[in-house]
């Protein structure tokens, strides 16, 4: 490993890499960290709870489940932190969007 040079290889099937199967998969995930973020949100604020309150439970819990694990590719598989920095705020967004919906359908007492 000293005297590299050091790979790190993907070996993938030889197939067209269509986006079906990746954008299915995406939508599978995003339905569960929003089952996730419902569920803590649910188990911390009542029904009626002010919009900002809701927002900021399942903001903070869907940013959790979209971000906080992608700096252990730069930690332990040398990943760019800038990738990784990139990726976590497309994690925020997502947190964003996930937390305005919440607050917006959250129930009315």
């Amino acid at each position: 490993m000293a005297k590299g040079p050091v790979i790190w290889l993907t070996v993938r099937p030889n197939e067209y890499p269509g986006m079906k199967a990746q954008l299915s998969t995406w939508f599978v995930y995003s339905l569960l960290v929003g089952v996730v973020a419902g569920y803590v949100t649910g188990r911390a604020l009542p029904p009626g709870s002010d919009y900002l309150h809701v927002f900021r439970f399942a903001g903070v819990t869907a940013f959790a489940c979209y971000a906080m694990a992608l700096p252990q590719m730069s930690i332990w598989y040398n990943r760019s932190w800038r990738t990784t920095v990139v990726t976590m705020f497309d994690g925020l967004i997502y947190a964003l969007l996930t937390a305005g919906v919440f607050g917006w359908r959250w129930p009315k007492m």
